[in-house]
Formats: structure tokens, C-alpha cells, sequence
């Protein structure tokens, strides 16, 4: 049994969990685990192991884990976009990249307003094709997750690309340091981890929830739960909108109304998570020098 494994604080979190069901680690040997992405066509996972300077990648069927891209660039975050094309976050080449069907590299956006960007983050892709990424500093602070460089931007914000066009805007311009991103299952709400605690004394450490309006833009931006232990990093949402977010001391998990359910506990700190497998209810967690997954009776939305 792997009681052990969950916390529950909530009686809704019962169902959301199997306690039979253990935590695993899959892989171990990186040095910073983040960025999962999961692709259902090939039953493959590709991960980040950005200290490294490489993408790694866990076959589903098999448990094999070999190297999916070296030198990768110190990429982060990562995502499918409608067309299963790969959507990547480089530190290094400070930019969001594609990975076409190719093989090739398409650069989606590396400035705004002729400046380059910090070091993008994170990336979501919305039905509309448009692309959502957040841009802190964390790629030039030091050359241990990119190249240390000053920033041309002065600033850390959200930024949104044109699915037709191709125009690059700031979606949110009031972030210490924008991280993580998820849309609700209707996308009629963007949630945004804000991790500036990390350069700011008592700075944020906590998820805010954006109404989308129709023409792409935000609104309201309400702080939706402070983080109890560490920072809320990467997070992932499941079809009843409950989302369920990386955090110091395992994953917790909030309802659509702000409530800790519960905990599932992890070994290691968590940078990020996503939904993977057949059903999509395989949760897949990158905790620092470790890949691990847990089974669920929940599902991921279909969302990129």
C-alpha cells in the first residue's frame, strides 16, 4: 500500500487518488528535472534536464530513457501545439522555438519591440493556436541554466504570440518573476505562478487566476493560493479544474475554488508536472534529479 504517498485535507481529495497506487521513480541522474511533455502518438515523454544542456525522453512502453536533443539550448519549458509540433522555452538562445515534423527548428519569437527577451520560461498553446509564454530572469542570472547576461527588458512579464500572425504582446505586465501557466478546461481562465520570492524579500510566491476575454486579452488577476513550501513552479489542471501544482515538498492539489485538497509526496522539490499516458491520467513529475509518475482515477484535460 502507499498511504504513505498522499495527505489528504480535504474529503474531496478521496477521489482523487488511489492509495494503492505508489509513487515511482522512473529515472534518476539530472541535475534540474523540468519542462514534461507528453506525446500520445508515440507513448514518449521529453523532459528538460536544463543544467545539463539536454532534453531527455521516457518511452512509456518500455521504461527506457535515452537523450531526445543535446545540446537543447537549456530549454525549460515545453508543449505540443495543435498540430503535435514541439513548443520549447530556450534559456540559451533566449527565445520560443518549434520543433517541425522535420526535425527543424522554427523561431516563434526571440524580442519584443527590438529587446531580447530574459529567458523564456514557460509555454501553453490555446485552441486558438495562439501561444502563451512567461519571460523571468532566471535563464541569465547565472550561467547555470543559460548564459549570465543583463537583461534588455528591465522587466519580467507574460507574453502572448498570434497563432495567424505571429505578433508577439504582453498579456500581464505586473509579475516579479511570471513561471508556470495553465488554462482553466474552457479557457476562459489563465492561471500564472509568480515565483519572485526568489529575488525579492518577501516576495511572491503564490498562483494568480486571469479572466481571458474573447480578444485574448486579461483581466482581474487574483492572487488563488499562496504556496505553503517553496514555490509553486509548473502545474497542470484536470478535466473538473482542479489544479494540481509542483511545489518544495510534493504536489498539491486545489479545487476550482482555491481549496488545498491534498498532497501527493514526493522524495524530492518539484519543478513541474504533467498529465500523460492512454487515459491521460498518469501524472508524470519532474523533481529535481529525478523523472517519477503516479497513477490517478482523474484524467488531464486534452490541452497543450
Amino acid at each position: 500500500m502507499a498511504d504513505s504517498d498522499y495527505d489528504i485535507l480535504d474529503e474531496r481529495f478521496r477521489r482523487c487518488i488511489r492509495r494503492s497506487a505508489k509513487v515511482e521513480r522512473l529515472y534518476e541522474g539530472c541535475r534540474w528535472a523540468e519542462g514534461p511533455v507528453y506525446f500520445p502518438v508515440h507513448r514518449m515523454l521529453v523532459w528538460s534536464d536544463i543544467p545539463n544542456d539536454r532534453m531527455l525522453r521516457f518511452d512509456e512502453a518500455t521504461g527506457t530513457v535515452g537523450v531526445f536533443r543535446q545540446p537543447a539550448g537549456y530549454t525549460n519549458g515545453n508543449t505540443l501545439d495543435r498540430q503535435g509540433r514541439l513548443v520549447s522555452c530556450e534559456h540559451g538562445g533566449r527565445r520560443v522555438t518549434r520543433t517541425e515534423h522535420s526535425g527543424a527548428i522554427t523561431v516563434l519569437a526571440d524580442r519584443f519591440e527590438g529587446k531580447r527577451f530574459n529567458s523564456p520560461n514557460d509555454v501553453v498553446v490555446k485552441s486558438d493556436g495562439s501561444i502563451w509564454f512567461t519571460d523571468p530572469t532566471y535563464g541569465i542570472d547565472t550561467d547555470y541554466e543559460g548564459h549570465k547576461a543583463e537583461s534588455e527588458m528591465g522587466a519580467c512579464h507574460v507574453y502572448r504570440i498570434d497563432g495567424q500572425t505571429g505578433a508577439v504582446r504582453i498579456a500581464a505586465d505586473d509579475f516579479v518573476r511570471p513561471n508556470g501557466l495553465a488554462f482553466s478546461p474552457d479557457e476562459r481562465r489563465l492561471y500564472v505562478a509568480d515565483t519572485g520570492g526568489t529575488h525579492v524579500p518577501e516576495g511572491p510566491r503564490h498562483l494568480r487566476v486571469f479572466d481571458v476575454r474573447d480578444d485574448g486579452t486579461l483581466a482581474g488577476g487574483a492572487v488563488f493560493a499562496t504556496c505553503p513550501a517553496g514555490f509553486f513552479d509548473g502545474f497542470k489542471l484536470d478535466t473538473e479544474g482542479r489544479l494540481w501544482t509542483s511545489t518544495a515538498d510534493g504536489v498539491h492539489c486545489y479545487a476550482p475554488d482555491g481549496t488545498l485538497l491534498g498532497r501527493v509526496r514526493v522524495p524530492e522539490p518539484i519543478a513541474n508536472l504533467t498529465f500523460g499516458g492512454p487515459k491521460r491520467n498518469r501524472l508524470y513529475l519532474c523533481a529535481t534529479t529525478s523523472l517519477y509518475s503516479v497513477l490517478l482515477p482523474v484524467n488531464g484535460i486534452q490541452a497543450c
